[in-house]
């Protein structure tokens, strides 16, 4: 009934700071709608029925808030004014830009129903489905303002690799709301300027989208899953403006590895298998190297071993051709054939062949300098001591976690600290089955934990 309905007081808010009457918003809405190729009759009584508490349909929310923020000269998001949330949920939103502003509110403000949100298995194949015309649309509809060129995107690429090595050392809870900040206030309105040519505009929102992809994978390392599929997601649309091919298909790998690190691999096969075949003959042979082993995971987690070795090989092929260069996105990861290595590691462990896991995770530690890639290495010779100890060589294992002890101080990381609290746990039997250093293993591992919580 109407009676029920409960007005929309922050609609109505930005309605009025807006100074349009609802005759002028309705002739606004209309037009964004035109621009994105939609053709709706909103008139002014349909603004009073949203204003009342009445529900839009459809995208009309999206092209609501984007005539508000045509008329305020700010960003106003469908959260803010009651239409919906790109918060809480997986979902790919009708405007990422929108988003953008959204989940920075939810950072910065700390609302911990965003913080503490839940990942999502059903959201890990939504890329399959993903109408990225219609958003290009939208995104298209929004450029104007000032004009961007090749110098404001450098600084975007240099920032976002300045804060992923500082993360390396420090881990993902390091600097989060000084990076959600620089997406939100400085690089998602940047996507709204002109650009000179198209090349710089995809350059543009491929920066973006690794600065969203750093942000995700920021949220994961401490343990906010919900979160880091939401800025994973939201990356591989800002990737998909930017390459609908190779750089589209590297955010579909984040958000694979993120769902078999929390052991969801049903849609993994299915989602790694689509990056593969989308970014296949469009990027080089060592970004291949790595979609392939992203498969070989997923096909190792869902027990189609015989593909995943199939998988394994090709990656191996793959990864000795360096004749092309390797594009920014795929890079940030370190070196390739050591990220190959650790996840052909990882794929053996989930298959229980402990000894080529060993000779995998060895080849990774070799291919990585500590003192760059410090929270890498610490979780590698973590690995490793796990697939030596599959093998009964327990005293080497409890040598090899006592190294990796030495990388974990000091960093702000929840997949750190579940490293440290294995550590303790498999020392803790070790030292009763009588195992040499396995005592002042646990004790190390326990005074870690005391002093970063």
């Amino acid at each position: 009934m109407a009676g029920d309905r409960t007005p929309n007081s922050v609609l109505a808010a930005v309605i009025a700071e807006s100074g349009a009457t609802y005759y002028a918003l309705a002739r606004e809405i209309r037009s964004v709608a035109a621009e994105a190729g939609r053709r709706l009759g909103t008139g002014p009584s349909a603004v009073a029925y949203w204003v009342a508490g009445g529900t839009p349909s459809g995208q009309t929310p999206s092209y609501i808030a984007e005539a508000l923020t045509r008329r305020t000269k700010r960003r106003v998001t469908i959260a803010e004014i009651g239409l919906g949330s790109a918060v809480i949920g997986g979902a790919l939103e009708a405007d990422p830009l929108a988003a953008i502003a959204d989940l920075g509110r939810a950072v910065m403000q700390r609302r911990r129903d965003f913080l503490g949100a839940a990942f999502t298995a059903a959201s890990v194949g939504l890329p399959l489905t993903y109408d990225h015309e219609a958003v290009a649309a939208t995104l298209g509809a929004a450029e104007g303002g000032g004009l961007v060129g090749p110098a404001e995107v450098t600084a975007v690429r240099q920032l976002t690799e300045m804060f992923r090595s500082v993360d390396e050392r420090m881990g993902g809870g390091h600097g989060l709301t000084t990076v959600t900040a620089y997406l939100t206030d400085t690089v998602a309105p940047m996507l709204t300027a002109r650009f000179p040519t198209a090349e710089v505009r995809s350059e543009a929102f491929g920066a973006a989208a690794q600065l969203a992809c750093l942000v995700g994978w920021k949220h994961h390392d401490l343990g906010r899953e919900g979160a880091a599929q939401r800025y994973y997601l939201l990356g591989y649309q800002l990737a998909c403006e930017a390459d609908p091919r190779g750089h589209a298909a590297w955010m579909m790998r984040a958000l694979t590895h993120q769902a078999l690190d929390l052991g969801h691999p049903h849609a993994c096969p299915e989602l790694a298998e689509a990056a593969l075949n989308r970014a296949v003959g469009k990027v080089d042979r060592q970004t291949e190297a790595l979609l392939l082993v992203t498969c070989a995971r997923a096909y190792g987690a869902g027990g189609q071993s015989a593909r995943a070795a199939r998988a394994l090989l090709a990656a191996e092929d793959a990864v000795t051709d360096t004749r092309d260069p390797v594009p920014d996105y795929a890079a940030a990861s370190g070196p390739v054939a050591a990220t190959v290595a650790s996840h052909m590691g990882k794929t053996l462990t989930a298959m229980k062949d402990h000894p080529a896991a060993e000779r995998h995770y060895r080849r990774a530690l070799a291919g990585r300098l500590p003192g760059t890639y410090q929270l890498k290495h610490g979780l590698t010779l973590t690995d490793l001591g796990r697939s030596v100890a599959g093998q009964h060589r327990y005293e080497e294992a409890v040598g090899l976690w006592y190294r990796s002890l030495d990388f974990m101080g000091g960093v702000v990381s929840d997949r750190n600290r579940q490293a440290v609290k294995e550590i303790q746990a498999a020392a803790a039997r070790y030292r009763k089955r009588g195992v040499t250093g396995a005592g002042n293993l646990e004790q190390r591992a326990t005074e870690l934990l005391k002093t970063h919580p």
